[in-house]
């Protein structure tokens, strides 16, 4: 194994049981040994995501099938994470010790190292900060392939006035414009040359026009009945709040509906609702779409890429030190964060 000097002890955000911000605390654990195919990072920041609180509080039920039926199996919490390799295991091919990379682990992100497949790690240019590219992987590469299921490019180029053969600009309205994913979306299709309405609380609303929205609905409101019927191209649901007719009617014929989230059911979460619009797809005039996004390494290089560019930012609205992922989590669940909060661990 190649490898710098690394301790063999660490600290990490753990929880030994489920439930709130009240069950995290930092703690010295055992440093992980890589695998033959793992790399080992020292983290300098870790993103704080919906899914992670999700797994802090062990809802949907229905994960602890997963990640543990009566406490977590992996006790340290996490996964988006930026860093330098400190050690390669014996098959790694693609990086050396030193290298700065970003990827998505299966857990244990909160932390001072953390050992990631190799397959999920891309590297980060020297001018990208490891606050912004720890965003990336979960956030922005959900808000990416959530849009290729809407038939938007969100590459195709940056700032058009109009769609290729001076077609009008498609329309896609984002429901939970102000948060992580909802902000990389609203940023991704006003890059494809989408006229982008973004749907979010009304304190948040100056935050989801800088990103490139041309309009900001208030999602405390009636909105949805006050669009007119086949008002958008596209419907990016992040929020699961609006009825599938609802969504449906706000679409022209031939549209898509893409579905990310929904539903209250404290043991599926949102896989009623979302069965429930595979079911509906064949009987309705807009494609109903549920999005499962998957880690993949290309997406995450071009959104590095994008970064890298001045295409994309990461919205970041603070950096906390890892030993504040309790609070970061509270203010996280009380929705006093725009765009996204990241834990510095070094």
């Amino acid at each position: 194994m190649n490898r710098q000097h690394v301790e063999t002890t660490m600290r990490a955000v753990v929880q030994h049981r489920y439930g709130g911000p009240e069950v995290l605390a930092l703690e010295t654990v055992p440093a992980p040994v890589p695998k033959a195919d793992e790399i080992l990072v020292a983290v300098h920041a870790a993103d704080v995501a919906s899914g992670d609180v999700r797994v802090m509080r062990g809802e949907p039920k229905l994960l602890r099938a997963f990640f543990g039926l009566r406490r977590p199996r992996v006790p340290t919490v996490g996964r988006d994470i930026a860093g330098v390799v400190v050690a390669i295991g014996a098959g790694v091919t693609r990086f050396s010790v030193g290298d700065r990379v970003c990827g998505e682990s299966s857990q244990g992100g909160w932390a001072e190292l953390v050992a990631l497949p190799e397959r999920f790690a891309v590297r980060v240019p020297d001018h990208v900060g490891f606050a912004d590219a720890a965003t990336l992987p979960v956030s922005a590469g959900t808000a990416l392939q959530g849009l290729r299921l809407a038939g938007i490019d969100p590459v195709r180029r940056a700032g058009a006035d109009t769609a290729e053969g001076g077609e009008a600009r498609p329309r896609l309205l984002v429901i939970g414009a102000s948060g992580g994913v909802g902000g990389f979306a609203v940023q991704l299709a006003a890059l494809a040359g989408c006229e982008v309405v973004g749907v979010g609380s009304a304190d948040k609303a100056e935050h989801v026009l800088a990103l490139g929205a041309s309009a900001a609905l208030d999602r405390r409101t009636a909105w949805a009945s006050a669009e007119p019927e086949g008002s958008y191209d596209a419907v990016f649901d992040l929020a699961g709040a609006q009825a599938l007719g609802e969504l449906a009617r706000l679409v022209r014929r031939g549209g898509t509906v893409v579905l990310s989230a929904g539903g209250d059911d404290g043991w599926l979460g949102p896989m009623p609702r979302l069965l429930a619009a595979t079911v509906r797809n064949p009987f309705t005039p807009v494609a109903l779409r549920p999005l499962a996004a998957a880690r993949d390494v290309a997406d995450l290089e071009a959104l590095v890429g994008l970064v890298a560019d001045g295409r994309i930012r990461s919205m970041i609205d603070r950096v906390v030190p890892l030993a504040e992922a309790a609070s970061a989590a509270r203010d996280f669940l009380a929705g006093r964060v725009r765009g996204k909060l990241v834990l510095e661990a070094r």
